[in-house]
C-alpha cells in the first residue's frame, strides 16, 4: 500500500528545511552581537535597535544559507542528513532564500545609517567568500570567519556612527574567538589534530584577555565582567582542552557547539563591562533561547 504525502505536509517539511539551513540557534548568537556594540557605542534608547537586529538576522542567516549552498556537493558525502542532500531543500530554493535574506540585512542596516550599511555589505561580502573560496583554508577560514563576527560587532556600534571610528578594536575580540572555532571545527567531520586544538586554545585565551583588556578604558565596570568570564571560562574550556587530546569528529563538533552557543556569554561579558552588570544578564538571557533551539536545529 502506498502512502500518499498530503500538499500541506510536504510544504510543511519543505519549510522546516529552509529554516534549518538559517541556523536558528546561530541566529541568536548574533543579536547578542548587535546588543553589546549597541552598549558600547552609548547610543540613546530611542535609537531604532530594531533594524539592526533584522539586519544581522538577515546577514547570519543568509551567511549560512550560502555555506550549505557551496558545499551542496560535498555535504552529499559527508552530511548526507542536511537538508539539500535529503532532497528536502533544493539548491536554487536555498540560493533564492540566501540572497533575499543578505539583501534584507543591507536593507534594514541603510535605515540606521550609512556607516551601518557600509559594515553590513562588507558582512556580506565577507560572508560570501568564506563559503565560496575560504572555508577549507587553514589559514584563511578562521580569519575571515573572525572578520565577519567582529563586522557584526560593529554593526552594533554603529547605533551610534561616530562611535565606530574610536571603538573599532572592539571587533578583534569576537575575530580571535571565532578564530579559534573555526580552526577546531576543521576536524568536525574526519577528526582532527591535537596542534589544531592548541592553537584554538591559544586564540581562546587572548580573547578572554582581550575583554579583560577593556579595563583599560574609562567607564568601563571591569568587576561586572568577572563573573561572566568565569562563566565563559568553565563552558569553553573544558570541551576545547578534551578536542585537543582526543582530536575525535564527534569530540570535536561537541567543542564547536559550545563555542558557537558561547558566543552569547562572551558578549554579556563585554556588555556588562559597558552597560552594568544587570545589562550583561539580559544579554546573557538570549543564551536560553539559543541552547532552546540548538536541541531543535543543527549549529554546526
Amino acid at each position: 500500500m502506498t502512502t500518499v504525502l498530503k500538499p500541506n505536509y510536504r510544504l510543511n517539511t519543505r519549510i522546516w528545511a529552509y529554516l534549518q539551513l538559517m541556523r536558528p540557534a546561530n541566529i541568536v548568537t548574533a543579536w547578542a552581537d548587535i546588543l553589546t556594540g549597541f552598549a558600547a557605542s552609548g547610543a540613546a534608547i530611542d535609537t531604532p535597535l530594531a533594524w539592526l537586529i533584522l539586519a544581522t538576522t538577515g546577514l547570519y542567516g543568509g551567511g549560512v544559507v550560502f555555506n550549505d549552498v557551496f558545499d551542496a556537493q560535498l555535504d552529499a558525502i559527508e552530511r548526507p542528513e542536511r537538508p539539500i542532500p535529503t532532497g528536502k531543500a533544493s539548491v536554487f530554493g536555498a540560493t533564492i532564500l540566501g540572497v533575499v535574506l543578505l539583501t534584507i540585512g543591507i536593507v534594514a542596516a541603510a535605515q540606521v545609517s550609512l556607516i551601518s550599511a557600509v559594515i553590513a555589505a562588507f558582512v556580506a561580502m565577507g560572508a560570501l567568500i568564506y563559503d565560496a573560496w575560504n572555508k577549507h583554508n587553514a589559514i584563511a577560514s578562521p580569519i575571515n570567519m573572525g572578520l565577519c563576527r567582529g563586522g557584526n560587532l560593529l554593526l552594533g556600534v554603529s547605533a551610534t556612527p561616530a562611535m565606530v571610528g574610536e571603538l573599532w578594536f572592539l571587533a578583534l575580540i569576537p575575530i580571535f574567538y571565532i578564530a579559534a572555532v573555526t580552526a577546531i571545527s576543521r576536524g568536525e567531520v574526519h577528526g582532527g589534530k591535537s596542534s589544531t586544538g592548541k592553537l584554538a586554545l591559544l586564540l581562546l585565551a587572548i580573547a578572554l584577555c582581550g575583554v579583560l583588556a577593556l579595563g583599560l578604558l574609562p567607564n568601563y565596570f571591569i568587576l561586572a565582567v568577572l563573573p561572566f568570564l568565569a562563566l565563559l571560562t568553565v563552558r569553553v574550556f573544558p570541551p576545547f582542552i578534551a578536542a585537543t587530546y582526543n582530536p575525535s569528529a564527534d569530540i570535536i563538533r561537541k567543542a564547536v557547539k559550545a563555542g558557537v552557543l558561547s558566543l552569547i556569554i562572551l558578549d554579556a561579558s563585554m556588555a556588562a563591562g559597558f552597560a552594568g552588570f544587570v545589562y550583561g544578564l539580559l544579554v546573557l538571557g538570549l543564551s536560553f533561547g539559543s541552547i532552546a533551539l540548538a536541541k531543535v536545529f543543527a549549529v554546526t
